[in-house]
């Protein structure tokens, strides 16, 4: 077994945030989630980027302008990458699947090399070829990353064009539509998730829950399709609470079977989820 986190080409493997304060975007999400942060700006740089860590591991990314005085206030928003082996060669197969390339192959210094993308519908997300930063760490524990879900119109063209890209499969389970990457189950049960398989063999666990990097949610309209970010926390209700008091907005919650959620703006206008895992009989 392995005490890196790494992740086979396909699966989603980081996130980050771009806003015009880092500094305050840094003063928010540490206090809400507890997140210590590394500087990881290449010296001269025009744009900051800083790695959220809790106990010392990766987490998340919040970059932005050096020089805040001079930005030009743009829209915030949380993206996801997804994990390749080869950056040029993937965004080759983006655009020969009817997708686009916003930012060409990008070295991150010796971290890795980035892609920004669009699928055919226009919503953005990004490749990931690592060198020395290799993804999150710590995942599905309070103050981390939980799941990235697609919220499409068309969700027949987006599983089209993921399928053809990554290999992704859809799956409708009724209650939701879970994206998986086959294979990625013996990924984590081969180096740092072990007992993955027999955790998740209760009747209660979807076929495939194992490979699962996702959820594919439909929305009515266009300007409501993006790539969604959603973080787990140890309480929904005190979470939210403690957004407000840093200067977010709750603009929704929802319960279900298995989660209570909220949905947050951050002051600077990302939004994002946060979610308490509520299995049935837990809260009894």
């Amino acid at each position: 077994m392995t005490g890196v986190r790494t992740y086979p080409a396909g699966v989603t493997s980081w996130v980050d945030v771009e806003q015009n304060d880092v500094a305050a975007a840094k003063a928010f999400y540490g206090g809400l989630f507890e997140w210590t942060f590394v500087e990881a700006t290449a010296p001269g740089a025009p744009f900051r980027y800083v790695i959220a860590q809790l106990d010392g591991k990766d987490v998340a990314g919040i970059g932005g302008p050096t020089d805040t005085a001079r930005a030009q206030p743009a829209a915030s928003a949380w993206n996801t990458y997804v994990a390749v082996d080869d950056a040029h060669a993937t965004a080759e197969l983006v655009t020969d699947s009817g997708g686009r390339i916003v930012t060409p192959p990008t070295a991150a210094g010796e971290g890795g090399t980035s892609v920004v993308c669009a699928d055919p519908a226009g919503v953005e997300f990004r490749l990931w070829q690592a060198k020395r930063r290799p993804g999150a760490q710590i995942t599905n524990t309070p103050g981390s990353w939980n799941f990235s879900d697609l919220h499409a119109v068309d969700t027949a063209e987006s599983s089209s064009f993921y399928a053809k890209v990554f290999g992704w499969v859809i799956d409708d389970l009724d209650f939701a539509t879970m994206i998986r990457r086959p294979g990625y189950g013996d990924h984590l049960a081969a180096t740092v998730d072990p007992g993955i398989y027999e955790r998740q063999s209760g009747d209660m666990v979807p076929p495939g829950f194992a490979d699962a990097i996702g959820w594919l949610t439909p929305v009515q309209e266009a300007k409501a399709s993006h790539w969604h970010v959603t973080f787990t926390v140890a309480d929904r209700d005190e979470t939210a609470a403690a957004a407000v008091q840093l200067g977010a907005t709750v603009l929704s919650t929802a319960d279900t079977e298995w989660t209570r959620a909220v949905l947050i703006r951050d002051p600077q206008g990302a939004e994002f989820t946060a979610s308490q895992f509520t299995p049935p009989g837990s809260l009894s």
